[in-house]
């Protein structure tokens, strides 16, 4: 069964039990009290509820907002003389890969470097560039402004990288001299080998970002129970827990192969908010509990206490002084799938005892 669908499936499962119990009389049962035996009892309690939609996610690491990876396109000529090893982790500023020697160097950006940039150029792949140079402190003694304008202050700081760098000192930016990606990155997959041709345009290799996170494929019914923001808890290999946050959707559904549009999931990513807990796990496999809503203040029962009426609707059955029970119709309100309680409305308060099964 795909993650989330089991939890709301054991709840559904439960009701339609209770929906086969159905008694006669919507009466209390004080007649025949002496005859009842002891009552298994659970309390009614008032507290909180919560709904969670649960089932299974992958512990990895995280590149697009559709989970798929960057990818590095060379535009350097030559021959590939040093490349990066899946897991490597490349700073913004660093070298991802030599071609005949000469290194080819990362930037954060989003705008690929599609033609060289000099004094006099103007443009958003100018502001990167510019932001670069000012965040890894190649302009000092003389500040870089981070605006559209490729400035004689961008020159200087230019030629300040590239002769730290071991670059051509010219103070121009060629196109097959960095790679701009969103940001510092970890490397997942190398296309390239050394003492290959590097050949303009061609992938090189692929990357993620070097931050964890979990990816949940939910029933596309279910994308809408679920929102940005909402709160997870996260099962580690080990019954290590951690929290986290829903931080997107891909936005395709994806149907599985040979299956129906019903089956379709989609891409869920919920980032750790102390993702060193996770050491350097990839692609493990964890459980996931994302809270969907909640009830602050809600009196609630064990979805076992609950029994169906006969014309329709669901009561519990109190146990009252002396030991005599009264069937008591309720309201159904959120079911916590976690806590295995649900939320009533009815003539019941804090602390009531109502009958459950036998174990």
């Amino acid at each position: 069964m795909r993650p989330g669908r089991w939890a709301l499936a054991a709840a559904a499962a439960v009701v339609a039990a209770i929906c086969g119990v159905v008694l006669l009389s919507g009466a209390d049962h004080s007649a025949g009290a002496a005859q009842v035996p002891a009552a298994n009892t659970e309390k009614v309690e008032k507290g909180k509820l919560s709904a969670l939609v649960s089932g299974t996610g992958t512990l990895t690491y995280r590149a697009r907002s559709d989970g798929s990876l960057y990818a590095v396109i060379n535009q350097a000529g030559g021959v590939y003389t040093h490349l990066p090893e899946a897991g490597d982790k490349v700073s913004c500023g660093g070298v991802l890969y030599r071609v005949n020697n000469r290194p080819v160097v990362l930037l954060c950006g989003t705008v690929p470097l599609y033609r060289a940039l000099h004094v006099g150029v103007k443009g958003p792949d100018v502001r990167q560039l510019n932001r670069n140079l000012h965040r890894l402190g190649y302009d000092a003694g003389a500040p870089v402004r981070v605006d559209d304008v490729f400035t004689s202050s961008t020159e200087r700081a230019l030629r300040v990288l590239q002769r730290k760098k071991s670059v051509g000192v010219t103070g121009r930016l060629e196109t097959a001299d960095v790679v701009f990606l969103p940001e510092a990155v970890r490397i997942a997959k190398v296309s390239g080998q050394v003492g290959g041709a590097a050949r303009s345009g061609a992938p090189v290799l692929n990357a993620t970002s070097g931050r964890l996170h979990v990816r949940v494929d939910l029933d596309a019914s279910q994308q809408g129970e679920v929102h940005r923001g909402d709160r997870v808890q996260i099962t580690l290999p080990g019954n290590t827990p951690v929290r986290g946050r829903v931080m997107g959707f891909g936005r395709v559904a994806q149907a599985q192969q040979g299956g129906q549009a019903a089956e379709a999931t989609v891409p869920t990513f919920i980032d750790l908010d102390d993702p060193a807990r996770a050491g350097e796990l990839d692609q493990a496999p964890v459980r996931v509990d994302i809270t969907t809503k909640g009830v602050d203040d809600a009196l609630s029962v064990p979805v076992t206490a609950l029994v169906g009426k006969s014309g329709g609707g669901f009561a519990v059955e109190v146990v009252r002084p002396g030991g005599r029970r009264e069937l008591v119709a309720v309201k159904l309100g959120l079911f916590d799938t976690g806590g295995g309680r649900v939320q009533v409305d009815g003539d019941i308060r804090a602390g009531d005892s109502v009958v459950v099964p036998s174990i």
